[in-house]
C-alpha cells in the first residue's frame, strides 16, 4: 500500500501497479494536488494523447485505461472531482476492441417491434448523433458489420450541439474518411426535439417495406415514435443501455 502524504498531511493509502507508469500517474497527481492545480485527467495526458483516445484504436489503450483508472482512485482518496476521466474512460471502452466484451453495440441492438426477426436483406441507419456520438463503434459495431450505405444513413442535430460538436465529430469521422456531408445529414432548426422530428420524418418518408431499420439513440420517446409509425414488415432494432 502507497501512503498519501502532501504538505505533511496524511489522506489515505492506495493500491499502486507496481510499474513505472503508475509511479509517474501517482507523482503527476500529487503534484498538482499539492500546488492547488486544477484537477483534470489533463494533468497525467497530454492534449495529443486525449486526441488520440476519442478515436478507435485497435487493441490499444489497455495502459491508459490503467492510468485513468488510477487517476479516479486517487481522486476518491483526495476527494477532487474526476467526471472528466470517467466519461474519458467509458468513451474508451466504448470504442475499442478490448472493451467489446464490456459494451458491444450489436450485442445491445435489441429487436422491439416483433418477437422474431423476418428475412429481410435491406439495411437503413436513423442516427441521433447528439444523443449517441460515439463514431468508432457505431461504424465498427454498425455501419460496417452489417454494410449500410451512406446513402441509407440519416443523421440529424440540433444546432447548438452542431456548434459544440461538429469539429469533433469532424474528426472522429476522418479517421473513416467520412464527413458528415457524407450521410443524409440535416442540420436542424431551434426547437424543442427538432432533431428527432426530422428523423423520424425521415423513416415516414421512405415507406419502408422488408428492411432492417437501425435506430441509434438513448432517447425513450423517440424510440416509442419509431415503433408506432414502423410497418410490421420491417425489422425495427433499438439501443438499449
Amino acid at each position: 500500500m502507497q501512503k498519501i502524504i502532501i504538505n505533511q498531511k496524511y489522506y489515505g493509502s492506495i493500491e499502486l501497479p507496481e510499474n513505472e507508469e503508475a509511479t509517474r500517474v501517482f507523482s503527476k497527481v500529487m503534484s498538482a494536488f499539492g500546488t492547488l492545480k486544477r484537477m483534470e485527467i489533463g494533468i497525467i495526458f497530454p492534449h495529443y494523447k486525449l486526441k488520440a483516445l476519442s478515436s478507435y484504436q485497435k487493441g490499444g489503450a489497455r495502459q491508459e485505461l490503467e492510468d485513468i483508472e488510477l487517476y479516479i482512485e486517487l481522486g476518491k482518496v483526495l476527494n477532487f472531482n474526476t467526471d472528466d476521466a470517467v466519461k474519458l474512460k467509458n468513451s474508451i471502452e466504448l470504442t475499442n476492441d478490448i472493451a467489446h466484451n464490456h459494451y458491444n453495440i450489436s450485442k445491445r441492438l435489441t429487436l422491439i417491434n416483433k418477437p422474431k426477426a423476418t428475412q429481410n436483406s435491406d439495411h437503413y441507419l436513423f442516427w441521433d448523433i447528439e444523443n449517441f456520438s460515439n463514431i468508432g463503434s457505431m461504424f465498427n459495431d454498425v455501419i460496417e458489420k452489417f454494410n449500410i450505405a451512406d446513402n441509407r444513413i440519416y443523421v440529424a442535430a440540433n444546432p447548438d450541439s452542431l456548434y459544440l460538436f461538429k469539429s469533433e465529430w469532424e474528426a472522429d469521422l476522418y479517421d473513416y474518411k467520412k464527413t458528415l456531408k457524407s450521410f443524409n445529414f440535416t442540420k436542424c432548426d431551434h426547437g424543442k426535439n427538432v432533431a428527432d422530428d426530422v428523423l423520424l420524418a425521415n423513416f415516414n418518408a421512405l415507406h419502408l417495406h422488408n428492411a432492417n431499420v437501425y435506430l441509434m439513440t438513448f432517447d425513450r420517446e423517440l424510440k416509442e415514435r419509431f415503433n408506432t409509425q414502423c410497418h410490421a414488415s420491417n425489422n425495427l432494432y433499438i439501443l438499449e443501455k
